[in-house]
């Protein structure tokens, strides 16, 4: 960690007061930064190659509204055989470098009958179904920095509650709900929806969750937002191919681009 740290002070020598994670679809959101530097994953020591469809693979530093931000332009799953230390490994590097705030991106495909693809959801809770956390093995110094963090409220209510204001500001449909998190890389059957609907969810994908439970266990706030690229509803579900998620999530990212803005600007 500490070595892809100083790979990193290198090429950007700043103290980003906010780390970004952008997923499926959403890499144009790097669009309203001041880029300073640009380092491919490749350029960095023991740092995963990215192989999902849509993410550049690449950190991002610069100025977003005047704030100090290291940005990944796509992200690690479970899905492309990596380990969940692998995974999270990027927060604890932001963590390193001084991030304070973590902005967390991500598709979904929404359950709730009140989304419509194109929605944002600003996430307030999760179900972790991926039936593993990324703490767990042995005890090195990384993970001793709080073995069992409390997760009562992992989503920090304050920035929560900013982003939606912006998003009514901004005249911007936004919802608050439950993101439930599978290993994928397949979609849900229409059985698995209605339990995962049944059990509390609003939407569903296939990440972020790992990546919250290190921040929170590094010290991070966390605001975490959804974009609802396909409605999943099991009585009436149609067929969902890779690239119609692409294409919703492009689609939502100008609305996104402004929340993110606004909250990292007010941080």
């Amino acid at each position: 960690m500490e070595e892809i740290a100083a790979a990193v002070r290198r090429r950007w020598n700043r103290r980003p007061k906010a780390g970004v994670i952008l997923g499926t679809g959403l890499g144009s959101l790097t669009e309203g930064i001041d880029v300073e530097a640009s380092i491919d994953y490749d350029d960095l020591p023991y740092f995963p190659q990215t192989t999902a469809l849509s993410h550049a693979g690449r950190l991002i530093g610069g100025k977003l509204a005047g704030v100090d931000v290291l940005v990944m332009e796509g992200r690690f799953h479970l899905y492309e055989g990596y380990s969940l230390d692998q995974i999270t490994l990027p927060v604890r590097v932001m963590k390193a470098l001084g991030a304070e705030l973590l902005v967390v991106s991500n598709a979904s495909g929404g359950m709730n009958p009140y989304y419509e693809s194109g929605d944002i959801m600003l996430i307030e809770d999760h179900i972790n179904l991926m039936w593993r956390s990324p703490l767990q093995g042995h005890a090195d110094e990384a993970k001793q920095a709080e073995r069992f963090p409390d997760m009562s409220s992992p989503y920090d209510r304050r920035l929560l509650q900013r982003a939606a204001e912006i998003a009514r500001r901004e005249e911007i449909r936004v919802h608050q709900g439950v993101y439930v998190a599978m290993s994928g890389p397949n979609y849900e059957t229409r059985a698995e929806y209605r339990f995962l609907r049944n059990i509390g969810g609003d939407v569903v994908g296939m990440s972020t969750v790992p990546e919250v439970i290190v921040a929170r266990q590094c010290g991070l706030q966390v605001l975490a937002l959804s974009t609802v690229t396909n409605v999943c509803l099991p009585d009436d579900l149609g067929r969902v191919g890779k690239y119609d998620v692409v294409n919703a999530a492009k689609g939502a990212e100008p609305k996104l681009r402004r929340i993110v803005r606004e909250v990292i600007r007010e941080a």
